[in-house]
């Protein structure tokens, strides 16, 4: 895939962000600073192995077990790393037939998220099949606009999480779609869908009181739409302080984030990498000794 390198000047708080895939390592800009390495995926869709060697465009590439090597030497370059993923994980190989979701949450407990969130064919299997498989994750499974009371799930996810890295707190809250008309209605059951807006501007709210550093969204929007049905763009110019919005479900390939700058003058970060463990999103972030973000750079990593 054709990548580009170049260097965009923002407002992100005031600072910089350097986009592309040649950038200077962050350690040598500022030995004194620190910095935290921020991974993503997004609707992996049960592709375990690579795409199959096809002749296709995607043919040997993808696929989690590649994924893992790439994760693992990210890992072994960073200290502080934080590997997360925006939904739709199930679905999509004869993989989940077989084995219902087992395997994926698995595999991602092995690889070492941090956190997750719903996308909509997690629910294919109902909230039973949700049930049986999420004690498989040793991770964090986040839903913030999900409400669960009046079914099996209550209690089940958390609505936000706070890592701390080297004394840096990354708050992070979890953003699902509207299920109804993607999901049979016997699938979700009780499960309230709540205004995305509203509660994006109360998590953001909760995590400034909390005093994080870095606040991100993993979303299940949907990048952009023609409509006004909400997604990541509208949201971001919609909420003030949200630093960096991890998307998924349109599939979108971004060969850099979009920088969404508000009417409060707040860049929020949006970043999506496409399907099927095709790519790994990449963001390292730079702090000051007063945890204030100084410098931004962003790769997103094509898995061969």
């Amino acid at each position: 895939m054709q990548r580009r390198s170049f260097l965009k000047k923002s407002i992100l708080t005031g600072l910089g962000l350097s986009l592309g895939d040649s950038v200077m390592a962050l350690s040598s800009l500022h030995p004194n600073s620190k910095s935290i390495t921020i991974i993503h995926t997004n609707d992996m869709h049960s592709r375990i192995e690579p795409f199959p060697n096809d002749g296709g465009r995607n043919a040997n590439q993808g696929g989690m077990t590649k994924l893992a090597s790439l994760v693992k030497k990210v890992r072994s370059d960073s200290d502080n790393v934080l590997l997360l993923d925006s939904g739709d994980f199930f679905q999509g190989t004869p993989y989940f037939n077989l084995y219902g979701g087992e395997l994926e949450l698995k595999l991602m407990s092995q690889m070492g998220y941090d956190a997750s969130t719903l996308g909509n064919h997690e629910f294919d299997n109902g909230l039973e099949g949700i049930k049986k498989q999420i004690e498989h994750a040793n991770f964090n499974i986040l839903s913030s606009n999900y409400e669960f009371t009046d079914t099996i799930l209550k209690d089940a996810f958390l609505p936000y999480k706070i890592f701390n890295k080297s004394g840096i707190k990354i708050g992070v809250f979890a953003l699902g779609i509207s299920l109804d008309g993607l999901v049979g209605s016997k699938n979700y059951g009780k499960t309230k869908y709540l205004d995305p807006v509203a509660i994006a501007e109360e998590m953001v709210e909760e995590l400034k009181r909390k005093k994080c550093n870095l606040i991100v969204c993993l979303s299940h929007l949907g990048y952009s739409y023609r409509s006004e049905k909400i997604d990541d763009l509208k949201l971001a110019s919609q909420i003030s302080g949200i630093d960096l919005i991890l998307g998924g479900h349109t599939h979108t390939f971004l060969d850099e984030p979009t920088l969404v700058k508000n009417a409060e003058g707040h860049t929020t970060i949006v970043n999506q990498v496409g399907t099927g463990a095709l790519r790994l999103g990449k963001l390292d972030f730079e702090f000051s000794n007063s945890n204030k973000i100084t410098y931004t750079s962003s790769r997103n990593l094509t898995i061969y």
